[in-house]
């Protein structure tokens, strides 16, 4: 008898949740905001019943679960790391408890699992196996920045972090440039947060003043700050300490 045939025969005394062996792309929250103001009932569901998760880091990720639910025993449960550095060999085998029949779910420090995070290689290895792959509602900074920003939401372009090389970075910079004037494309991207200030400076020196940048700060937290306004303006707010650029995760976008 598979986990799931198991799950349904006890499920009138114990109540549970059954889900289907699939690979479940679990969102988590970005803030400290409240979590059910964040997450649908159907992915707290999803995580209060998988016992199999692959995270990035463990130690965030069983925070995220005891915010989640605190009645939650994170000691029956197992984690797996998947990050920056797993080594590609190391990824297929992460998919061993569907062929049990149970469940696994993926969550990711960045919001949406497989959006500029590691866990697409997750993904990737379960779509060539044939596995059900279910992607769950929840928070993308990307998504969410551009829906507040105003630009273009037709044509947009995600590149991450910009290139640290001067050369490189500048020329990435002319890049966007090109796209948001010819083929009107936002652009967006994410700096580490100690470096905000720093980009927004480079951003008003290297960039013409009417230009738009769109910064969201603590997207979905207690201090979200999403504020679309003209290099230029950008420049004065620099100077006058209004900005309101904190050591905090940001995403940065730019239009005209």
């Amino acid at each position: 008898m598979s986990a799931l045939d198991e799950c349904q025969a006890a499920r009138g005394e114990a109540a549970r949740t059954c889900l289907m062996p699939a690979l479940y792309l679990l969102p988590s929250t970005m803030a400290d905001g409240k979590v059910t103001d964040v997450l649908p009932a159907r992915a707290i569901e999803v995580a209060r019943t998988v016992r199999h998760f692959v995270v990035e880091n463990i130690r965030t990720a069983r925070r995220f679960l005891k915010r989640l639910d605190p009645s939650i025993d994170i000691s029956a449960l197992s984690f797996t790391v998947l990050d920056e550095h797993t080594a590609p060999d190391d990824i297929p085998p992460m998919l061993a408890p569907l062929a049990g029949g149970e469940a696994v779910a993926v969550v990711s420090e960045a919001g949406c699992p497989a959006i500029a995070d590691p866990g697409a290689d997750l993904v990737a290895a379960a779509q060539r196996r044939g596995y059900k792959v279910v992607p769950l509602v929840g928070p993308s900074s990307i998504i969410l920045s551009l829906m507040a920003s105003g630009f273009n939401g037709q044509s947009f372009a995600f590149s991450g972090y910009l290139p640290v090389e001067p050369a490189a970075r500048s020329a990435r910079l002319k890049e966007m440039t090109r796209r948001i004037r010819h083929e009107r494309q936002t652009q967006i991207f994410i700096e580490t947060p100690y470096r905000n200030r720093r980009l927004v400076e480079e951003l008003v020196a290297a960039l013409p003043p009417e230009m738009l940048l769109c910064v969201a700060v603590d997207i979905t937290g207690p201090s979200e700050s999403i504020i679309t306004m003209p290099l230029s303006g950008w420049k004065r707010a620099l100077a006058d300490g209004s900005a309101p650029l904190g050591k905090i995760p940001a995403i940065f976008l730019l239009f005209s």
